[in-house]
This record gives structure tokens, sequence and C-alpha cells, in this order.
């Protein structure tokens, strides 16, 4: 991760700290990495809670409640699955903000509609909508995974605002 994104996660930190809310995260495709970057950082247990890497769709369903249906007829890697996981992620619990990621980091994998680089996520607010967006981001597994992680960070940055 570089400098910026560095930069952006000690603003997420603070902003959360100040708020005294905490972040937990549910990932797919970047296999803990989101988790991983957050706790990186000292202190973050002021402000992160959790973070779950359910990779398989019976971990969607069995962790975070998406329902079999859901991921049957939109795909493991749609708008509908990272919406129904980032809110399981928050269901039942006193934890403030959620995101959950999905996507097709490759080398295969992809599809005509979910081309290699296609990743999905959503941001929840407890008690708000969630936010989703798709994105493609080129290059390897590993680029496609790292720039997921850094969009993830900037846009809850600009939710947090």
């Amino acid at each position: 991760m570089g400098k910026s994104t560095q930069r952006t996660l000690s603003i997420i930190a603070e902003s959360l700290i100040k708020r005294q809310q905490m972040l937990a995260v549910a990932e797919s495709c970047t296999g803990g990495w989101l988790a991983k970057v957050c706790t990186d950082l000292p202190g973050s247990s002021r402000w992160f809670d959790r973070g779950l890497v359910t990779y398989s769709n019976t971990a969607k369903s069995e962790l975070l409640g998406v329902p079999a249906e859901t991921i049957r007829e939109y795909g493991a890697v749609s708008e509908q699955t990272v919406s129904a996981m980032v809110q399981g992620l928050l269901k039942g619990n006193q934890l403030d903000w959620g995101i959950a990621i999905s996507g097709v980091a490759g080398p295969d994998g992809g599809t005509e509609q979910n081309p290699v680089g296609t990743v999905w996520f959503a941001w929840l607010e407890k008690g708000r909508a969630p936010v989703t967006s798709r994105q493609e981001f080129a290059g390897d597994r590993n680029n496609v995974r790292e720039q997921s992680v850094e969009f993830a960070l900037i846009e809850l940055n600009k939710l947090l605002i």
C-alpha cells in the first residue's frame, strides 16, 4: 500500500475514533487484505472490530446470512450479494460501519457479465441504506486486489466526511 492509502486510513481512523464508531469488513476476492491493512495501523482496536473472509458462497450464506437464492439469481459478484453481505455483517451487533467486497481477481473465473477485474463494493452505516459501486480494475490478480482495498478505503473516507 502506498503512502496515500496510509494517509487515507489514518484519516478514517481519526474520524471513527472521534465519532466513537467501529468498522467491520466482509471480504471475498481480497482475502482479508482490507482487514490486514486496517490492523497494520497501531491503535486500530479503537475503531476496527472484525474482518470476515467469506470466499465461498457457502461462507457468504452461513456467516453473513446472504440468501442462497440471491447468489443463485444474481451471482456472488453482484450488487445484490455485496448489499446482503454488508447488511449481514452489521445485523445484530453494535458495529457502526461495514464494508463488503466481492469480485473476480483472476487470472480466470471471469464471465462476459463480470470479466476479470470486476469488483462490487458495499458500504453501510448502521441505520442507513447500503452504498454500492461496481469497478473494473486492470492488471494481474495482485493489482486487482490491491486496487480494491485502496478503492474501498477512499470511498469510506468520502462517506465519513
